[in-house]
């Protein structure tokens, strides 16, 4: 996809003055999918920030069908409506739109169902790393030591909990991470799931002013940073080929990454780090970096 096609015709998916908070990643992304999937998305939006953006009647922010369900829920609704639609013979994109918590934590259930069954369905699980629009409260996705309000004193203790991995380990046959802050390599990847028949997961970064406690104005520059120090990595897996994706490429070599330290230090929620927490996050993201790197390896040989 080049860019002039993504940035043509006319605002799909989000309108002007929605209820979002300034800077809001959702709204980046939601574009970003308007622009891709046209009139043939079909949204189901457990509880979460979508829930608000969407709007409430008889106005809506929102120029996709829609519809709201529970926060355990979305993967079986979306499920049942597929089948509903498949019976009608009504064509299509049944798109689960999601939080991290939506996904990973109180919606994993029915995602991970609906990922065995191979569900023809599409979840993007837009993550900002914490239950946002309940009070900024730890969700399994938060990253070791960034401060909640759930965990207000040294940070998270936790792991963050790996979604997109999880779901290639349940074989899904296309799973990707994207970010915000590049809506080109976003939109591609929405278009390559499009052609693939059954479940289909991208999680997508997304990372949030107020909980993250950054000027509404560095979202992208945020985002963007996650992958150049190699916090966030970009790949994708489509039936059986692993790779890890132009954008994070050169960053698997260490010494061309820029230093963690430039994106933490943006974030409010890591204002409390000490030095060996830096470094001891630094281990970690290698571990990732070893993981992913090692997975292009492995399925490039099968």
């Amino acid at each position: 996809m080049s860019l002039p096609r993504l940035a043509q015709g006319r605002n799909r998916g989000v309108m002007p003055g929605n209820p979002a908070c300034a800077g809001c990643p959702h709204t980046i992304g939601l574009r970003v999918m308007g622009r891709v999937l046209g009139d043939k998305a079909v949204l189901v939006v457990p509880a979460g920030c979508t829930s608000i953006i969407s709007g409430f009647y008889p106005r809506s922010s929102l120029s996709f069908p829609l519809l709201h369900v529970p926060f355990a829920s979305a993967a079986a609704v979306a499920s049942g409506l597929r089948a509903s639609m498949d019976a009608r013979g009504e064509e299509g994109v049944v798109v689960v739109w999601s939080g991290d918590g939506g996904a990973a934590d109180i919606g994993l259930a029915t995602l991970s169902g609906a990922a065995v069954r191979n569900e023809d369905i599409l979840v993007v699980v837009s993550d900002n790393e914490a239950y946002m629009n309940t009070g900024i409260q730890a969700s399994g996705t938060t990253p070791w030591k960034a401060l909640t309000t759930t965990s207000p004193v040294l940070g998270k203790s936790e792991e963050r909990k790996d979604i997109a991995l999880l779901m290639l380990f349940h074989k899904a046959p296309y799973v990707a991470t994207a970010s915000v802050a590049y809506p080109i390599d976003f939109a591609e990847k929405l278009e390559r799931a499009l052609k693939v028949k059954g479940f289909k997961l991208i999680h997508l970064h997304s990372p949030c002013p107020p909980g993250w406690r950054f000027d509404a104005g560095k979202t992208v520059e945020v985002a963007k940073l996650a992958v150049e120090t190699g916090a966030w990595i970009l790949w994708e897996y489509m039936e059986g080929s692993f790779r890890i994706s132009p954008q994070s490429k050169p960053f698997v070599q260490k010494e061309r990454r820029k230093p963690l330290a430039e994106y933490l230090k943006l974030q409010g929620r890591f204002s409390h780090l000490r030095p060996e927490d830096v470094i001891e996050i630094e281990k970690k993201m290698e571990e990732s970096w070893r993981l992913v790197v090692e997975l292009e390896k492995f399925y490039s040989r099968s």
